[in-house]
């Protein structure tokens, strides 16, 4: 197959990078030649940004073991898949959006009729409607504590980001169509893991926050780059610059980038990535 790679050094103002099988070996680790890689980038003015499915309180712990928020330009998380943008230095939320409660309940009720599981995550909790092989998973993947919610419904009312349905894969993709269908333009729906379906704001993604904070920074996407594994990096392999798949991502998300990585996430494929082509 022919190689998916650029034709000399990119020029790049701002790197966006997924947490699970793209920054994350699969031991949920940052090699040291990663952390040196995107350490160089952030001392070089190029704005390092973790773009995650999971909250803010899940993200922190991969910032620290980069050491990049005393640079200018690691001062930036994108959490929720884009829900939120949050900035480090001045330790607020710069960018927001919610699903309405409304539509979480009935989502979330429909879902329950179906026999699928929910969380919300709220700062360092996961909150569950029932504890399940899933939701466990959740928590030992982003090492935050579970804690089932009997009235779940109420839980809802208020809004939130996001909200994760939970069930056996074949369940899972028989679902999604259903409420694609019934709720098309009050939320976004897509599968983050096999067993995971993700409840999101309309026309809210990586993407979209990427090309917030880019405006916001005054970077040409041109200038932007991702990389990711998963469906829920689509929006941000296709919007930037230069969209990266890993080598080990899907096969999707392969087609869509511009460029792959020779390397796996497991093989200190962003760092060699960078080191070719960027750094």
């Amino acid at each position: 197959m022919h190689e998916k790679l650029p034709h000399g050094k990119l020029a790049v103002k701002l790197i966006a990078l997924d947490l699970d099988d793209t920054l994350l070996n699969t031991e949920l680790k940052i090699s040291p030649r990663t952390v040196s890689a995107l350490r160089r980038a952030a001392s070089q003015g190029i704005f390092v940004v973790i773009a995650s499915g999971r909250p803010e309180s899940a993200i922190l712990p991969f910032v620290r073991e980069l050491d990049i928020a005393g640079f200018q330009a690691g001062r930036y998380i994108l959490a929720l898949n884009g829900a939120v943008i949050f900035d480090l230095h001045e330790r607020r939320t710069i960018f927001s959006k919610k699903v309405s409660g409304d539509v979480l309940e009935k989502i979330f009720l429909e879902a329950h009729d179906r026999g699928l599981s929910a969380e919300i995550y709220d700062g360092s909790i996961i909150c569950v409607s029932e504890e399940t092989k899933w939701s466990r998973t959740d928590a030992d993947l982003s090492g935050l504590t579970l804690k089932v919610v009997r009235d779940f419904p109420s839980l809802v009312k208020n809004g939130y980001a996001k909200m994760i349905l939970s069930a056996d894969p074949k369940d899972v993709d028989s679902f999604i169509p259903v409420l694609r269908e019934k709720f098309s333009g009050a939320a976004d729906f897509f599968i983050s893991k096999p067993f995971f379906l993700e409840v999101m704001p309309p026309g809210c993604g990586k993407g979209e926050a990427i090309a917030f904070l880019s405006d916001m920074l005054g970077i040409d996407r041109s200038e932007t780059m991702a990389f990711g594994d998963s469906m829920n990096d689509e929006s941000m392999i296709r919007m930037s610059g230069h969209g990266v798949a890993m080598s080990n991502g899907l096969s999707a998300i392969r087609d869509a980038a511009a460029y792959v990585t020779r390397k796996t996430n497991d093989e200190d494929g962003i760092a060699d990535f960078l080191e070719a082509f960027v750094l």
